[in-house]
C-alpha cells in the first residue's frame, strides 16, 4: 500500500498535479465532432456496421488492426502490424496525425486542434461502454 501511495505522490509531482486533458473533454461537442468528421467512415453504435472505416464501439482496450473481426481483411498491414493498444494517449497521437502515428496506415487525419481531440475521446469514451 506504501509503494502504491508513493508512486500516486511521485506521478503528481513529475506532473504537476496534471490530468490527462482528456479526461477534461467535452462529449457534447466531441458527439457533434463525431458527427461532422468521423460518420462518413465510421459507425460507432453496439452492432453498427463498418463503412469505409471499421464500427468504433468499443475502441477502448481492443488492438488497432484486430479488433472488428469483420473488418479484419480490410485493416492496413502497417495497423496491424503497430499493435497499439487504443487508450487516450495512443488514440490521441493517431488523431494527431495518424500517417506519422503508423506510417503505411490507410487512414488519413489529422485533428490539428487539441480541444477537438479531447473532446472526440472524451465522446468516444462515453459512447463505446
Amino acid at each position: 500500500m506504501k509503494h502504491i501511495i508513493a508512486t500516486a505522490v511521485l506521478t503528481l509531482a513529475l506532473t504537476g498535479g496534471a490530468v490527462t486533458a482528456h479526461a477534461e473533454g467535452d462529449v457534447k461537442a466531441g458527439a457533434k465532432f463525431f458527427k461532422s468528421r468521423c460518420t462518413a467512415c465510421h459507425t460507432i453504435d453496439e452492432g453498427g456496421k463498418n463503412k469505409v472505416g471499421p464500427n468504433l464501439f468499443g475502441v477502448f482496450g481492443g488492438t488497432a488492426g484486430k479488433r472488428v473481426a469483420s473488418f479484419e481483411k480490410r485493416y492496413s498491414k502497417a495497423l496491424k502490424k503497430s499493435g497499439i493498444v487504443w487508450n487516450e494517449e495512443t488514440l490521441n497521437s493517431f488523431l494527431t496525425n495518424s500517417k506519422a502515428a503508423v506510417p503505411k496506415t490507410k487512414m488519413a487525419i489529422k485533428v490539428k486542434k487539441e480541444k477537438d481531440r479531447e473532446n472526440l475521446i472524451a465522446y468516444l469514451k462515453t459512447a463505446v461502454k
